[in-house]
């Protein structure tokens, strides 16, 4: 009859189970896990050390990740730019035109009919470039960036800035309509200035690991508005400007600015034409001549406000990116000193996982030495 002993069995029992344990997390240092301690109670120092290396590498994932969005938003808003100055002095661009049909010397109503096509052609290009997307986001949207900022009429006479303001629950549409003056040149009917200003006002700081998080004003502004784009009027002024009392100023330029932007000088130009093809007089043609001089002589100065814009946008993209490179060498670093500080040493961890592999072959034979023969058997 065979002699057996249940407490030995138990005992025996939690011993196989423990060290099998220890060689599956020697195993595990081994291979992608790799670290040194399992729990706090066995180095309760280089474990939590090894928490805030954790914390702090997972903040700066974040921040790289969210790095790479903005520097692409930062680029489709800067080629956006871009896009609108060449439809304004490019190749066949506004500026192109108007000069044309200031040569024309015959045949003035089939080059000016074409003329007018053109610069129409380049007011819904210019939109076109406002309303420029990345994956799902209109980047001229500022806080509203899910939906198409900018609407124009078919015949270009009206601009529409559609926006969804924080905390708002409808959206607020603004229009500006291109109105004839007395001189024969037009000019922007701005609707709802005070949403205009509330608009251009809008900021996307961010704590990208560039600047102090403590001082705002030396966080980069994620944003870029549309209107801040046509007018080349800053968040940044346009916040300062009211600080200091000075909104019916901010209002007055943006009037200014906006009947000087590319979009409103291509419609100008284009409905000056269309004036004289509507009425093809002596009187007709000097009106033309004179609101197509002006505009042109207005045209360089906007598009160096488009230039200052899309510059400010590199020098943020180059930030970024400066940013970018920073961080990810902070990244190698920590992970260096995470794996020093916490990370299982490749001899030590495969000598550990021999001797635990020595010691649990050692206890199944045991095991089987038990299951085979009484106790008294063998104990002898």
């Amino acid at each position: 009859m065979r002699v057996t002993n249940t407490s030995i069995y138990r005992n025996f029992t939690f011993t196989a189970n423990d060290l099998h344990s220890k060689l599956i997390k020697s195993f595990s240092k081994i291979g992608g896990n790799s670290k040194k301690y399992e729990s706090a109670a066995e180095n309760p120092l280089a474990y939590y050390e090894g928490l805030n290396m954790d914390t702090h590498f997972q903040d700066l994932e974040s921040k790289v990740s969210l790095i790479k969005d903005v520097k692409h938003r930062m680029y489709q808003q800067e080629l956006g730019a871009r896009a609108i100055q060449s439809a304004l002095t490019g190749d066949k661009g506004s500026k192109f035109q108007i000069e044309k049909a200031l040569n024309a010397t015959s045949d003035h109503t089939s080059t000016l009919s074409a003329v007018r096509d053109e610069l129409t052609q380049s007011q819904h290009e210019i939109v076109n470039a406002l309303n420029v997307q990345y994956q799902n986001i209109y980047v001229f949207g500022g806080n509203d960036s899910s939906q198409a900022p900018f609407y124009l009429s078919e015949d270009g006479k009206t601009l529409t800035y559609r926006h969804l303001f924080p905390g708002d629950k409808t959206t607020t549409d603004i229009t500006m309509t291109l109105t004839k003056q007395t001189d024969g040149s037009y000019e922007y009917v701005i609707d709802d200035i005070d949403s205009v200003v509330k608009a251009m006002t809008e900021q996307g700081v961010m704590d990208l690991g560039y600047g102090y998080i403590g001082d705002r004003d030396s966080l980069i502004d994620t944003y870029t508005g549309g209107l801040n784009v046509l007018t080349g009027i800053t968040s940044k002024t346009a916040r300062d400007m009211i600080s200091l009392g000075k909104t019916d100023d901010l209002k007055a330029l943006i009037q200014e600015r906006m009947n000087g932007s590319a979009i409103a000088l291509t419609g100008q130009a284009a409905f000056a034409v269309q004036d004289y093809i509507d009425n093809p007089t002596q009187d007709g043609l000097n009106t033309m001549n004179k609101v197509l001089g002006d505009t042109l002589s207005e045209i360089d100065a906007s598009s160096i406000r488009l230039g200052t814009i899309y510059e400010e946008l590199g020098i943020k993209y180059s930030r970024l990116d400066d940013t970018h490179t920073r961080l990810l060498s902070v990244q190698d670093s920590l992970t260096e000193a995470y794996a020093d500080k916490l990370g299982a040493d490749p001899y030590e961890a495969i000598m550990e996982m021999v001797s635990n592999q020595y010691s649990y072959n050692a206890a199944l034979q045991v095991g089987s030495k038990l299951m085979e023969t009484s106790l008294f058997d063998f104990m002898r």
